[in-house]
């Protein structure tokens, strides 16, 4: 069955629904479906930094467990809300501030429905998911070949947070590393985490955060025609939160 993959959508629901409808997928009588069978996949971080992280959750939870025309593989931001609603002391910054602000303006019984639903996605999530009729991996930060199958301690580490970062920014944000150049398998790899201003393509790996949350796009890529698909944002535009791979200074 075709895929439709979305780049990481951080709060951003207004670009989800409008991407969603251009790919063809259409809600009739409360279900979505789309006319040729194709399900959706996303790669991770729904939430935090965006305006409506609640209502994201709420759109995927249908997609995935109610309609069942969906999958979803966790990111970072994802594991961290999830620490946070075990009760875990995590730290309330890097954007899960939007998220608990918004949470702590439902009342209670709005606020069991939502971290239900969540909980619920992200307990029956894939760390990665593998489509072996497509010959393609869905994997918020990546993954290299020889992890393929493997869900080990590293592995996990890896595919939340890409390769371990040797230098961080200014404001203490990490650098991220290019692992791309280590891929060698036939497997295409499609991944987010690292915003990008356009697709990066390299050693049969797309990245699709396109950015929506700092302004750019909100991406799907096709699969298996390869075509891709994109939204405006409608959020500010932070030139300075995009990494180009491409730039030997990077």
């Amino acid at each position: 069955m075709a895929l439709d993959v979305i780049g990481d959508v951080h709060g951003c629901y207004d670009e989800l629904v409008e991407l969603i409808d251009q790919l063809g997928y259409k809600e009739i009588n409360g279900r979505f479906t789309h006319k040729d069978q194709r399900r959706l996949a996303f790669v991770g971080d729904l939430t935090d930094r965006g305006p409506a992280s609640l209502k994201v959750i709420t759109l995927v939870y249908q997609l995935v467990i109610d309609d069942q025309i969906a999958v979803y593989v966790p990111g970072n931001h994802c594991n961290k809300l999830y620490r946070y609603f075990l009760g875990n002391n995590v730290e309330i910054k890097h954007g899960l501030e939007t998220t608990v602000e918004e949470y702590n303006q439902l009342n209670k019984q709005e606020q069991a429905t939502i971290k239900q639903k969540f909980m619920t996605i992200y307990d029956q999530a894939p760390l990665y998911y593998y489509d072996k009729h497509l010959n393609v991996v869905v994997s918020h930060a990546g993954i290299l070949d020889h992890m393929i199958g493997e869900t080990n301690k590293h592995v996990k580490a890896f595919v939340l947070y890409g390769p371990k970062p040797k230098e961080h920014h200014p404001d203490g944000r990490p650098i991220r590393v290019d692992w791309t150049p280590y891929h060698s398998g036939k497997t295409l790899v499609i991944y987010g985490h690292t915003p990008v201003i356009k697709p990066y393509i390299t050693n049969n790996t797309v990245n699709i955060d396109l950015g929506c949350i700092f302004g750019n796009k909100l991406m799907a890529i096709r699969i298996p025609e390869q075509t891709m698909v994109s939204v405006p944002s409608r959020q500010p535009f932070q030139p300075d939160r995009f990494t180009d791979f491409n730039d030997p200074s990077q």
